[in-house]
């Protein structure tokens, strides 16, 4: 998202704009405007879909039907929808109002909020390549509309604006006095100026180096809207200024708060309070910065790459957009979910490419951040060691801001980085050797990253070109590597490096010069890869995927209209040949016929950037690292497997899929608080249990039944089946709608048990394996001896729960009686009243306790009898010595209950009973 607006008298009517307003490198793309007239709950699209990039949308501050666009247009290409944009009829219909060329966005778009007819558009004329950043040109300029947008008029160095070409441009207007506007301008000699008459003439507060000092990516200024005086300076921090920008000072240390700030909201009517938005998140401050309270409940991430190790349960590793490399569970076997507390950060800088040390990934790892800058981390001593290598004849080393990083699948210590040569070190980099020549296309017009900028120099690294994005070793032949390059090149070796054939001529429509961010040697042929090429740095989002059979001599395209959009990423299933996965800037692809056809997943993955994806080869879950969704897992891709094996089962009733093994684990207490409401995010777990997937013909009801290796009916449970696949989880606990007898607080013990599903006369099995718990496994004896005491004292419960069944029915029945007695019946009533008592303080002895206002505790045998089934459900294997004590207790309790209800229905309510009778009055059942 670039821009939302809010129109503030019915705050349903919001309008969102996508795509980056802060185009670096790395930024995604929109696909237009949105509109929502109920809160959110529902949008429509209002165009724009060829903008890539709307960077502010105001609303007007009475009418609804009147909006401006700013769009900022592509970054990497020229563009037609770029200025400013007016509609007055709601979104109907919208005019250009303000253009200048193809390649002049806005960068900024500010209405005074005194008059909505006046408005400042700072026009901003930029480029980027792959291999170089232009900020500045004509086209850049600062205008000024008095009409609402019918004309401009242009402000220059005539007015007091910095002379010569500009560049990017922040606006700022005192909302306590509208004649006050500051702007900070990016020139040859970048200026904050100050206008003190509305815009009409403006004169220089600041020309000190680093006033602006980073444009392109940050170029916003905020007024205080109480104090004309007081601005705000938003770039790597936050700086606030007292005297109109003349001396600054740091409010957001990033110590304190993430830096590269790009939103600040001041509160109109209490400036103390402000909601900062950065690289890192959202945080408030409620006393004008002194502090700040960081927002933990957004699930916002944006991962570059992801890799996965081996633990069960396994963890995912990635590296996150200014935000460093991290780890973190897949899955918890806690009650809370995935919490922020079970990440550790093993990182810093541009996260890119992390992964687990393969000879000791519960320990050590790999974390890498912009520019090749690789460690091997600790995982236990938290220690971060520096191996990024140097060459050894002192060659400089050209390292991708997303450098190529993999792991030699054969050799466990064996890893490769790539900067314009493959590096490999088989000692966890402690020395590094170079086995290829230069693989790129070495363009000098292309290694220009120290000059990058345009009128500010932006020689961060991140645009050094001419690269290899992409190393991956075959799961098949230890002599296949294969690399992809930033500048178009696809390599690959066959002799582990001694020699390398430039297959790129051989790929049709590969276009030169392309983007190859991943090449993808088959874990089934070995000599079958697939190859990702993208464009989108060139202005063209055609997505872009090939095969071949023959190590790139020949290759056939995976293409087809099904993919919306580029394409980043591609997996094949460790399992199923026929199963891809794709990573495209609009979502999830899967192909269950090795490309020929593609649909869209949508079953929980919207519509988002996916730069990487795994499948993980024990478990059979497929991970996703989104930029801007965080981490997705789907769980267990087995049916997709199925399908892509047997298209047949699309045509059965009913195919119950193989389920992935299911561990009986048990369930502890979230690390750190107990109830923080909805301040801490809380990601979902894997489900507890076994996933039982099936396929359904058709709608209808489901039947779902688990059965052990004696047949025995375990558990089975009733399901809404609908056309397709289908999943119910079953918690491994006996019972669901099975037997009431099986004690259902236990678990079922590890093995083997036959699944059936049922649905319209048709069924279909499959065999699911229970494991223990890899942390305290269970003896089989000890489990069953457990079961055996579980289903001992549940017998022991229903006999008692019997018992008062009929001392209910009973009482039950003589209120009754009394209801209906006649008025001469003074004897009978009286005898009634008196059993009524006793039967009440039966129940009250054994069951109820004492009647009472407030907490009361009285000592009820009922709890004897229950006490055991949750001890000897909490427990490891078979019941303790002092639970068999407690279990002895409850058989007794139980006997004493039974014994004194069937003595009071034997004695006092038979001769009621009897009584009644002799009266001539139909008795109530004897409750025996």
């Amino acid at each position: 998202m670039g821009s939302i607006a809010v129109f503030q008298p019915n705050p349903d009517i919001v309008w969102v704009g996508t795509g980056e307003g802060n185009p670096r490198n790395s930024a995604g793309v929109g696909r237009g405007l949105f509109k929502s007239i109920d809160g959110g709950h529902s949008w429509t699209l209002q165009g724009f879909e060829e903008s890539e990039r709307i960077h502010r949308v105001i609303t007007h501050p009475t009418d609804p039907d009147v909006v401006y666009v700013g769009v900022m247009g592509p970054a990497w290409s020229d563009g037609q929808e770029r200025g400013v944009y007016r509609t007055t009829d709601g979104g109907a219909s919208w005019d250009r109002i303000l253009w200048q060329n193809e390649r002049t966005g806005i960068g900024d778009l500010v209405m005074d909020p005194r008059n909505p007819e006046k408005l400042f558009a700072a026009m901003w004329e930029f480029r980027r390549d792959p291999w170089f950043l232009t900020s500045g040109g004509p086209g850049s300029g600062l205008f000024v509309t008095h009409d609402g947008g019918d004309t401009w008029n242009e402000l220059t160095e005539e007015q007091g604006l910095p002379p010569g070409e500009l560049g990017r441009i922040g606006v700022g207007i005192a909302a306590s006095d509208p004649d006050v506007v500051y702007a900070l301008v990016e020139a040859e000699r970048s200026e904050l100026i100050r206008s003190d008459d509305g815009g009409r003439s403006w004169r220089t507060i600041s020309d000190e180096p680093g006033i602006v000092p980073r444009p392109f990516y940050y170029a916003d200024l905020r007024v205080d809207p109480t104090n004309e005086n007081r601005i705000y300076s938003l770039h790597s921090a936050v700086q606030v200024s007292e005297d109109q920008g003349r001396t600054w000072v740091t409010v957001v240390p990033s110590a304190i708060i993430h830096g590269d700030i790009h939103e600040l909201w001041i509160d109109p009517d209490d400036p103390r309070r402000m909601i900062l938005g950065e690289d890192g998140g959202i945080a408030f401050t409620y006393d004008r910065g002194d502090n700040w309270r960081f927002v933990e409940n957004l699930p916002l991430a944006q991962f570059y790459h992801i890799d996965v190790d081996s633990l069960v349960p396994f963890n995912i590793y990635g590296g996150l957009q200014d935000n460093g490399s991290w780890f973190g569970p897949s899955t918890v076997w806690e009650n809370k979910g995935i919490l922020n507390a079970h990440w550790r950060r093993v990182g810093g800088g541009d996260g890119f490419s992390v992964m687990p040390d393969r000879s000791d990934p519960e320990r050590y790892g790999y974390s890498m951040s912009q520019g090749g800058n690789l460690q091997h981390f600790d995982k236990r001593t938290g220690a971060r060691r520096s191996i990024r290598p140097v060459h050894p004849d002192g060659l400089p080393l050209r390292f991708n801001w997303n450098a190529g990083l993999s792991w030699d699948p054969h050799q466990t210590g064996t890893i490769y980085l790539g900067s314009q040569f493959v590096h490999r070190s088989q000692d966890q980099g402690r020395s590094w050797e170079v086995i290829s020549p230069d693989l790129t296309t070495n363009d000098p017009a292309k290694q220009r990253a120290d000059e990058s900028g345009g009128l500010t120099v932006d020689a961060s690294g991140a645009e050094m070109h001419t690269t290899i994005l992409s190393i991956q070793a075959s799961h098949l032949d230890p002599d296949v590597i294969w690399v992809g390059t930033d500048d178009g090149n696809v390599q690959v070796t066959r002799d582990g490096g001694q020699s390398w054939n430039n297959v790129r001529a051989n790929v049709p429509g590969l276009p030169e010069g392309i983007w190859i961010p991943d090449v993808q040697p088959s874990k089934h042929v070995a000599g079958r890869a697939y190859l990702v090429a993208e464009d989108h740095r060139r202005g063209d989002w055609t997505p872009l995927v090939w095969v071949t059979e023959d190590y790139g001599q020949s290759w056939r395209s995976l293409a087809s209209p099904a993919i919306d959009g580029f394409v980043h990423a591609i997996d094949e299933d460790p399992l199923s040949p026929d199963l891809l996965f794709l990573g495209t800037e609009f979502g999830l692809r899967v192909s269950t016929d090795r490309g020929q056809n593609w649909s869209t997943f949508t079953a929980g993955v919207p519509a988002v950037p996916i730069r990487d994806l795994i499948v993980h080869p024990r478990d059979g879950d497929l991970v996703l690292g989104t930029h801007g969704r965080a981490l997705l897992v789907i769980d267990d891709i087995r049916p997709l497997r199925e399908l892509s094996a047997d298209a047949g089962i699309r045509e059965s009733a009913v195919h119950a899929f193989e389920p992935p093994p299911a561990y009986a684990v048990n369930i502890g207490e979230a690390i750190g608080y107990r109830s923080t409401g909805m301040a801490m995010q809380q990601g979902e777990s894997r489900p507890v249990g076994a996933l039982v997937s099936y396929w359904a013909g058709a709608v209808g009801r489901a039947t779902i039944e688990a059965r052990d290796d004696e047949g025995s009916l375990v558990w089975s449970s009733s399901d809404a089946a609908r056309e397709g696949i289908n999943r119910t989880v079953w918690n491994l606990r006996y019972g669901g709608d099975a037997d009431e007898s099986l004690p259902r607080q236990v678990m079922v013990a590890p093995g083997d048990y036959q699944i059936t599903v049922s649905l319209d006369g048709a069924t279909s099995s499959t065999t699911l394996e229970v494991l223990a718990d890899p942390r305290d496994p269970v003896t089989l004896a000890e489990h069953r001896d457990k079961v055996a005491a579980l289903a001992e004292m549940g017998a022991v419960e229903r006999s008692v729960q019997e018992a008062r069944q009929r001392l209910d029915a009973v009482h039950e029945g003589v209120e009754i009686v009394l209801e209906t007695l006649g008025e001469d019946e003074d004897a009978l009533r009286e005898q009634g009243r008196r059993l009524q008592e006793r039967l009440e303080g039966l129940a009250q002895r054994h069951f109820t306790g004492p009647v009472c206002q407030g907490m009361c505790r009285g000592d009820v045998t009922i709890g004897l009898v229950g006490a055991p089934m949750g001890r000897i459900a909490g427990e490891e294997g078979g019941p303790s010595a002092n639970t068999r004590v407690m279990m002895e207790q409850a058989r007794e309790a139980a006997a004493q209950i039974i014994a004194d209800i069937d003595g009071l229905l034997a004695t006092d309510v038979e001769a009621y009973r009897t009584a009644l009778l002799a009266a001539g009055y139909t008795p109530f059942g004897d409750g025996r």
